[in-house]
């Protein structure tokens, strides 16, 4: 990718990410804020309205939300931001915990920022974690789930919560396709939702790992309050709204 072409890549994700967070911009909002000619916004506008989620509306732009790429569009999207989400949770991780890891785009590079030798038990729904875990020998590895789900690449239902009560579970690391002040961390599919929401309950610390453009949306599902985390790890500052109601509710801020 040329200079120029990855200066255009980072324009349009920021551009995503303010639609997201105001829900309807006008046109001429994002000339101004991103300081480039309307023929140039028209063209990352026609670009981001690709993605169901964004709509365009008389003189702007919206977004819709809801609407959930398959896994592989979107673990292509901002993986070296992911990455060091992902990184800055593995060092919250100590040799002895028993932790669960969800399934998600960021989520699944944990285990590739964790020492080889350390000794953990996991207890996760993800395949990409279960083909990871697997190469670490100190690691013992519990799958939750009975039925594949190809589009999140993850395991879903389980008949009861037995399996999971049973386990003191230390750290819970959370994934989400949107979260907001007013949704709380929020999925699109209905059979993750069980999972997700008792993993939350049952962790002594649960983390949720969100990179900034999922902030401000809500997805099909709510499955816990942000109240009901402990550790938020993202990759840039919150607006102040965000920052204020971390701080009321005692919530810890991680950055990469």
């Amino acid at each position: 990718m040329t200079g120029e072409n990855k200066l255009k890549h980072q324009r349009i994700n920021e551009i995503e990410q303010y639609i997201r967070l105001n829900k309807h911009v006008s046109l001429n909002e994002l000339c101004d804020k991103f300081e480039v000619s309307m023929n140039t916004i028209r063209r990352d506008v026609n670009e981001i309205v690709k993605n169901e989620a964004y709509k365009k509306v008389y003189g702007g732009v919206e977004f819709t939300g809801d609407y959930l790429l398959p896994f592989e569009d979107r673990n292509e999207r901002a993986s070296l931001e992911k990455e060091k989400i992902a990184s800055r949770a593995a060092n919250q991780i100590n040799s002895g915990d028993v932790i669960f890891i969800d399934s998600g785009t960021t989520t699944q590079y944990i285990p590739d920022f964790l020492p080889l030798e350390i000794e953990l038990t996991v207890l996760t729904n993800s395949l990409n974690i279960i083909n990871k875990i697997c190469r670490f020998p100190n690691v013992r590895l519990i799958i939750i789930g009975e039925l594949y789900k190809r589009k999140t690449n993850s395991f879903v239902g389980i008949k009861n919560d037995s399996l999971v009560n049973k386990y003191n579970v230390h750290k819970a690391f959370m994934a989400a396709t949107a979260a907001s002040i007013e949704a709380g961390l929020t999925n699109s599919d209905n059979q993750e939702y069980y999972i997700k929401n008792l993993f939350v309950k049952k962790a002594s610390v649960s983390y949720a790992l969100l990179d900034y453009e999922k902030f401000g949306s809500a997805a099909l599902v709510t499955y816990a309050q942000l109240n009901e985390i402990d550790v938020i790890i993202t990759n840039k500052q919150l607006p102040n709204s965000y920052q204020s109601y971390m701080e009321e509710n005692e919530i810890t801020v991680l950055l990469p």
